[in-house]
């Protein structure tokens, strides 16, 4: 499958192109500094960008297309400077006894919500098993949509315009309702604490199975704590089956289809997730998609795309 815009690139003056490129590298460092402080992780980002860029035409084209993904992460990195309890009252008790009233799992005498009964019940295997399915969550998403752009560059663009539409409308959520993870209320209760750190939860023990730091420094650069509704996590996989299936991948959908289960499992299985996070997740996957479909037979962002695929083709 292939894109049906020509992959013909005119010759460019990218010495023309330098003041643009580095102007926005240097805004990018100057907003990030105000507003998160500095991070090395900027440094790599801008000089991956730029390095792409300048490395030679497909790598220009791969790394503009991408820019629709880099930009979803600086937004995702500067909510930490707008914390969503800034704006709207935490809901701690109330979800919990939801989740419990909803799907609590009976355990002698006592009413257990799902993530307690897996906390009971937790052995090594589904510890590694959960971590690997949770790992995923960004890479499979990526390398996806990396084939994708070599191979048909307007189901590429779709993908990760959906995939940044559906976290957009998660962060919405995020803001009108910000939402404590279980393992909130398994470390502090009922109450308030503004200013949480990030915490591994369940995935510690994948952590300390092999005797590492992985999701350690993966949760320490969290933007928020209170951002547990809707499970984004569980969004992603969904929206990466359906392009799939779309795209009739076969024997590949197997493995998208367990790696979605599997991170829905994962999510509640780690205290990470409620099961109405997970299906929150889900629901917004399902209306981002849906929607940005409806959205780009509109002439704004169907203008958009056309430019977009005469860029990266």
């Amino acid at each position: 499958m292939t894109s049906d815009i020509p992959s013909e690139e005119p010759k460019r003056n990218l010495k023309k192109d330098l003041p643009l490129t580095l102007g926005i590298s240097a805004l990018y460092l100057i907003i990030s500094y105000f507003l998160v402080g500095y991070k090395t992780d900027q440094l790599v980002l801008i000089g991956i960008f730029n390095a792409l860029y300048y490395l030679s035409a497909i790598t220009r084209k791969f790394i503009i297309g991408f820019s629709i993904f880099i930009v979803y992460w600086i937004i995702y990195d500067y909510m930490k400077a707008f914390p969503n309890y800034n704006y709207n009252p935490v809901h701690i008790a109330d979800l919990y006894h939801f989740e419990k009233s909803v799907f609590g799992i009976e355990q002698g005498k006592l009413m257990l919500t799902p993530n307690e009964y897996w906390l009971l019940h937790t052995n090594a295997f589904l510890d590694v098993l959960t971590g690997f399915f949770y790992l995923m969550w960004i890479p499979v998403p990526l390398a996806f949509a990396a084939y994708l752009f070599f191979t048909n560059k307007k189901h590429f663009l779709y993908f990760l315009l959906t995939f940044v539409w559906a976290n957009l409308l998660g962060f919405v959520v995020y803001y009108l309702y910000p939402a404590a993870p279980p393992w909130y209320v398994q470390q502090h209760g009922f109450d308030f604490i503004a200013g949480t750190p990030g915490n591994t939860a369940g995935l510690a023990r994948f952590d300390h199975f092999f005797n590492i730091e992985l999701f350690k420094s993966i949760y320490a650069k969290g933007s928020n704590v209170f951002a547990a509704m809707p499970s984004l996590h569980s969004a992603y996989p969904l929206i990466v089956v359906y392009y799939a299936f779309k795209g009739k991948f076969k024997k590949a959908n197997i493995f998208f289809v367990m790696v979605m289960v599997g991170i829905w499992f994962a999510a509640v299985y780690t205290s990470h997730h409620y099961l109405a996070d997970v299906l929150a997740g889900i629901t917004t996957a399902l209306v981002g998609i849906f929607s940005f479909n409806w959205l780009k037979e509109r002439k704004p962002l169907a203008n958009f795309i056309e430019r977009m695929l005469k860029l990266i083709s």
